[in-house]
């Protein structure tokens, strides 16, 4: 993603930094603030007291953050449009249902009730809550369930204790959709990836850094970020037992790679890949992984492809859950008229992602 050097802009996070510590209003709707420590994402005028430096990660849209797990703060309302800009309709009641969903931890209410709650129709607020928020109602819900489970491992909660507490029903959901949404087993999780190794790397991309991970038995993550340093942060605070090496030598052949097919289309299909995931979850990956580069699909047409029509909201669940940006190329999955339809990492990224494709690669 180009670096903006507009006068007042803040291409790093030293410049963000400087922005939040001075609540700069002039940065309000260019990026937001997460503390690592209390869960919870700002914008940088916030009038809370200010976090340790190293707790704090940034993120280019509140869609970005929610993605990442973070919550909405409850004071500046960072997810609402910047003061002095008028607020969109359905504004207000996208943020009823944020409240909504984080009063109510574990669970993840239907869209009938969201809706009620909210006093939209059913298909109001899923198109209102997608628009600002980036991800689904529903998808929400389960991103803040699981992260009520990791939060709950990192304290040391047994595996069962934690995943009754977040909401999970059953063993069998706590393994399949814990381990969909952790990379791991809910235990190694748990543990802080105590005995694994992770090699990584930074490469720049159209989309701007991106982070690659791998352990022995392949890649584990393809992570966007603002730069190195913060995606460094991100990787030990998800796994702070795991030993951590950057090795750019061990990772140049996947590297090289993810820039040739961003530059050619070239595949990525011999690229080994360490992610876990329910059997749907790799279903849908695997049929994403062969839509052609330059080329798109909607939610219901992965649906239809891995024999489960009427399934589109799971599809993008399973989107959401990717853990490896381009080599599972997410990005091209979009609504069926067109529009973007949410993306992890940002819909600045995905739209940048599918223009640079739709040009052959072309600057």
């Amino acid at each position: 993603m180009p670096t903006d050097t507009r006068p007042g802009s803040y291409p790093d996070a030293t410049t963000r930094w400087e922005a939040v510590l001075g609540r700069d209003p002039e940065a309000d709707g260019r990026f937001v603030y997460a503390v690592r420590t209390t869960g919870i994402f700002c914008r940088p005028t916030c009038p809370s007291r200010r976090p340790k430096r190293d707790n704090v990660a940034f993120f280019e849209t509140p869609a970005e953050a929610l993605a990442a797990g973070y919550r909405v703060c409850r004071r500046c309302h960072p997810d609402q449009a910047a003061p002095g800009t008028a607020p969109r309709p359905g504004d207000e009641a996208v943020r009823r249902t944020l409240a909504y969903i984080d009063d109510r931890p574990g669970e993840v209410p239907p869209l009938g009730e969201l809706a009620e709650a909210a006093g939209l129709s059913p298909a109001q607020l899923q198109r209102n809550f997608s628009r600002l928020v980036g991800v689904s109602p529903r998808a929400y819900a389960q991103a803040r369930r699981r992260e009520r489970l990791k939060a709950g491992l990192r304290r040391g909660q047994s595996v069962s204790r934690a995943g009754w507490d977040a909401g999970y029903g059953s063993s069998r959901q706590l393994y399949e959709q814990g381990a969909d949404a952790l990379g791991m087993a809910p235990s190694e999780y748990r543990d802080g990836g105590a005995g694994v190794t992770m090699r990584f790397t930074v490469t720049e991309t159209v989309a701007g850094p991106l982070l690659l991970a791998a352990t022995d038995r392949g890649l584990c993550a393809g992570w966007f970020g603002p730069d190195d340093l913060e995606l460094r942060r991100a990787l030990t605070s998800e796994y702070p037992e795991a030993e951590l090496l950057r090795d750019d030598q061990a990772l140049t052949a996947v590297a090289r790679a993810v820039g040739r097919h961003l530059e050619t289309g070239a595949p990525l299909s011999q690229v080994p890949l360490d992610v876990g995931g329910t059997p749907f979850a790799r279903e849908v990956w695997n049929r994403l992984q062969a839509i052609p580069y330059g080329e798109t699909r909607s939610y219901a047409e992965v649906a239809q492809a891995v024999g489960r029509p009427g399934a589109a909201r799971a599809v993008g669940a399973a989107c959401a859950a990717n853990r490896v940006a381009i080599v599972i190329p997410c990005h091209r999955v979009v609504r069926a008229d067109g529009s973007g339809g949410g993306y992890r990492w940002g819909e600045d990224r995905k739209r940048a992602l599918l223009a640079h494709e739709a040009r052959g690669g072309a600057p």
